[in-house]
C-alpha cells in the first residue's frame, strides 16, 4: 500500500493533477518530519528489544499484587506514558505483544491488557508533539512549543484518557468481563544485559526531558537518543542492528500519503470538507469539527483526515483547528484501518482469544493451536508457559459462546467481520478453526 500510494502521488505531479508548486510545499513541510519519525522508531524498537518494556510490564503486574483493579489503573497509566513520552507507534506495535506475553505468563485474560493498549495508543496521543504524528502538524500550523501544546491539551488529554478508562472497565475489565477475580504476580523480572536496559531507559528519559524542557528540534532530540541506544547496541548487542529496524513502509507511506490526499483536496475534496467543518471557532465550531475529523478518521484514516480537514480550518481559528485534532487522534477506534498502526496490531488480537484453545505470540515460543494442539512450539522446550515450574496448569477463563470473556454476541460478530475483512485487504488470512495456522510475526 505504500508503494502504492507514492506512486499514484508521483503520476499525479507527472500528469498535472497536482501541480509543481503545491507538491513541493507539501515535501517541504514533511522533510523534519521523517527523520524525527525514523529515529522515534528505532528508539522505541531497540528499547523494546533491551527488554525495558518487558520489565516495566511485570514490575507492573507485581505491584498490583495479585489484584485486578490496581492492575487495571497501571496498566492505563503505563500505556498512557508510553504513547505521551514515546509516540503512539510505539504502544500499538511495542507495547501490545509484551502485555499479551505478560497477560500468558501470569494467567490472566489477555483481551483487557490488548485493547488497553490498543485504545490508549490513540486516546492518549494529545499531549505532545511526539505523540502524534498529527500533532506535529498541528503544532507547526500554530506554531506551539512542545510545551505550550502540552499546556493548551493537558484537559483535553485527561478527558480522552478518563473517557476510555470508564469504556475499558465497562467492556473489558470489570468483574465478569475479565474471566477471574485475582491473578497471580509473576516473579521478579531480570533485563537479560543490564547495561543496555539502563542505557535505554536514561535515553528514553532524556528524550522526553530535552523535547519538554530545551528548545531543540523533535528530530534533533530523537536522533541523539537514537544514536546513543544504537551504539550501545553495536558494542554489546551488534546482531540485534539490522536494516529492518528502519521504518521504511512508513517513510514511504507519508510522503505518498500527503502527496494524494493533495491531490484529491484540490479536486474536490477540500470544498466537501469546508461546508462539513464550517468556520465557526467557538464551542459549537470545535464540536463540529471534532465530530466530523473523528467521522472522516474512521472511514479513511486519521493522518488523510487531519491534513485535509487542516486544509479546510480557516488560518484564524486556532480552537477549530486543535478541536479538530482531537477528533482526529481520540476518535479512530473503530475500524481497523482508521490509524497505521492499527493493522499489525488488528494481526495481534486473535492472540487475545481466551477460550480452551490457548493461543499466544510465536515470538514468545507457542503459536496458534487446533483441536488437540498443545499450543506448544518446539522451540521452547516442549514447556508450557502459560504456568510457572512446578505448578499445575491454570484454568482458562471462562467464555460466552463463540466470542472472548463477556463479549457479547454481536460485537463478536462484527469483530470477525472486522478481522476477516482486513485479513483479505492485507493478505494475511485467519486461521480457521480446525487452527494450525501459524500468526504473522509481530516485530519487536
Amino acid at each position: 500500500m505504500a508503494l502504492g500510494l507514492l506512486a499514484l502521488g508521483l503520476l499525479a505531479v507527472a500528469t498535472g493533477l497536482l501541480p509543481t508548486g503545491p507538491a513541493g510545499d507539501v515535501m517541504e513541510r514533511i522533510g523534519p518530519l521523517l527523520p524525527f519519525l525514523a529515529t522515534v522508531i528505532v528508539l522505541g524498537e531497540l528499547t523494546g528489544r533491551a527488554g525495558v518494556f518487558d520489565v516495566i510490564a511485570s514490575w507492573v503486574a507485581r505491584t498490583a499484587r495479585g489484584n485486578y483493579p490496581a492492575l487495571f489503573g497501571l496498566c492505563v497509566a503505563f500505556a498512557s506514558v508510553t504513547t505521551i513520552a514515546l509516540n503512539l507507534d510505539t504502544t500499538a506495535v511495542l507495547l501490545t505483544p509484551v502485555m499479551l506475553a505478560l497477560a500468558t505468563r501470569v494467567g490472566i485474560a489477555a483481551l483487557p491488557m490488548a485493547m488497553t493498549t490498543v485504545w490508549l495508543a490513540n486516546t492518549a496521543s494529545l499531549l505532545l508533539p511526539a505523540s502524534n504524528l498529527t500533532n506535529l502538524l498541528a503544532a507547526e500550523r500554530i506554531a506551539l512549543s512542545p510545551s505550550g501544546l502540552a499546556a493548551t491539551l493537558w484537559a483535553a488529554q485527561l478527558a480522552s484518557i478518563a473517557v476510555t478508562t470508564a469504556c475499558l472497565w465497562g467492556f473489558y475489565w470489570r468483574r465478569g468481563r475479565r474471566g477471574a477475580d485475582r491473578y497471580e504476580p509473576p516473579t521478579t523480572p531480570v533485563p537479560a544485559d543490564p547495561v543496555l536496559f539502563r542505557v535505554c531507559a536514561a535515553a528514553c528519559a532524556g528524550f522526553l526531558l530535552a523535547i519538554l524542557v530545551a528548545d531543540v528540534e523533535l528530530w534533533m532530540a530523537s536522533g541523539a537518543a537514537a544514536l546513543v541506544v544504537v551504539a550501545v547496541f553495536a558494542v554489546r548487542a551488534r546482531a540485534e542492528l539490522k536494516w529492518s529496524l528502519i521504518p521504511y513502509r512508513l517513510l514511504i507511506l507519508v510522503p505518498g500519503m500527503f502527496l494524494v490526499v493533495e491531490t484529491v483536496n484540490s479536486h474536490g475534496l477540500h470544498t466537501l470538507l469546508s461546508a462539513a467543518l464550517g468556520t465557526d471557532d467557538g464551542l459549537l465550531g470545535m464540536l463540529r469539527s471534532a465530530g466530523v475529523g473523528a467521522g472522516v478518521s474512521n472511514v479513511l484514516n486519521n493522518l488523510p483526515a487531519y491534513v485535509a480537514g487542516e486544509a479546510a480550518v480557516p488560518s484564524g481559528n486556532p480552537h477549530q483547528l486543535l478541536a479538530l485534532l482531537v477528533g482526529v487522534n481520540v476518535g479512530p477506534v473503530i475500524t481497523p484501518w482508521a490509524s497505521p498502526r492499527h493493522p499489525p496490531v488488528v494481526r495481534t488480537l486473535p492472540v487475545a482469544r481466551n477460550t480452551d484453545r490457548a493461543r499466544t505470540l510465536p515470538r514468545h515460543g507457542l503459536r496458534a493451536g487446533g483441536d488437540g494442539d498443545t499450543g506448544l512450539d518446539p522451540g521452547t522446550g516442549g514447556h508450557d508457559l502459560t504456568h510457572g515450574p512446578g505448578k499445575a496448569p491454570r484454568r482458562p477463563p471462562q467464555v460466552s459462546g463463540r466470542g472472548r470473556v463477556g463479549e457479547g454476541a454481536a460485537f463478536s460478530s462484527a469483530r470477525r467481520w472486522a478481522g476477516r475483512m482486513w485479513g483479505r485487504c492485507s493478505g494475511h488470512r485467519t486461521p480457521g478453526p480446525a487452527g494450525g495456522a501459524r500468526w504473522p510475526g509481530v516485530r519487536r
